[in-house]
């Protein structure tokens, strides 16, 4: 009879041990995800074949998550260095990190509106946390030509207007944070946009330099796993085993 008493009361314990470490666990969710580039260009001068490239140097929290590239050169339109980029994500928090460099940058599609336009540096990051999605942009030695200088680390979404002659032939976007309907973040380091107006018109599209893209955050370790493994395991010690301890000594007495 004891005996038999006691394997129900050990089979109540893992009973009560699967509802406490089911209860542990979090709700499934997909994984947060994060990606970076260093250029992508979709452009049509005026006059001239249209040019497209990229995403280049692209990484991916599924991998490549990190991507290094050691020369870009599109003919009229942008020459660049060094691009190195990555996108990581930390299994036990689920914070995303996403970063696009690109060195030595020049955008010879401005000549005509700006004169000589470079930038030594061009840096975009977003992270995504469990606090939030945050983005920003560093620009190193970055000299707009007739716009001259601006500000190393630019306020969100700053617009600068090119014009030539009477018309706005484009429009140079820095820092440009653009909220995805998943929730994510992508920042834009530089984004310049051709808007093809009028006879003196550069040409159409878009040339956009350093992208990260990242969130929201994936939830953390699950509790029933890992370190969080032994603390189910101390609850089920607290909880499960005075349980069966009781029903044993209740029905033993009535024997």
């Amino acid at each position: 009879m004891k005996s038999s008493l006691a394997r129900r009361g050990g089979l109540l314990a893992a009973v009560v041990a699967s509802f406490v470490l089911a209860g542990a666990a979090p709700a499934s969710a997909a994984p947060g995800d994060g990606s970076a580039y260093g250029v992508k260009v979709d452009v049509k001068l005026l006059g001239q074949q249209a040019v497209k490239a990229g995403p280049l140097a692209a990484a991916n929290t599924a991998g490549p998550t990190s991507t290094s590239l050691a020369k870009v050169d599109l003919t009229g339109v942008l020459t660049a260095g060094a691009v190195n980029t990555e996108a990581k994500r930390d299994e036990n928090s689920g914070a995303v990190t996403a970063k696009a460099s690109t060195a030595d940058v020049g955008l010879p599609l401005l000549k005509a509106a700006l004169g000589d336009v470079g930038i030594k540096v061009v840096e975009a990051v977003c992270t995504a946390t469990q606090k939030g999605v945050e983005g920003s942009t560093k620009l190193v030695g970055a000299n707009l030509g007739s716009v001259g200088k601006v500000d190393a680390t630019p306020a969100a979404n700053t617009q600068i207007k090119v014009g030539l002659g009477a018309l706005n032939v484009a429009t140079i976007i820095l820092n440009e944070q653009v909220k995805n309907q998943d929730g994510s973040l992508t920042v834009n380091a530089v984004h310049v946009k051709l808007l093809g107006e009028g006879l003196n018109a550069l040409g159409s599209g878009d040339v956009v330099v350093s992208s990260a893209t990242c969130g929201p955050a994936a939830p953390p370790m699950p509790l029933a796993s890992g370190a969080g493994l032994w603390i189910g395991l101390g609850l089920l010690g607290a909880v499960a085993l005075p349980v069966g301890t009781r029903i044993y000594r209740r029905r033993a007495a009535q024997a």
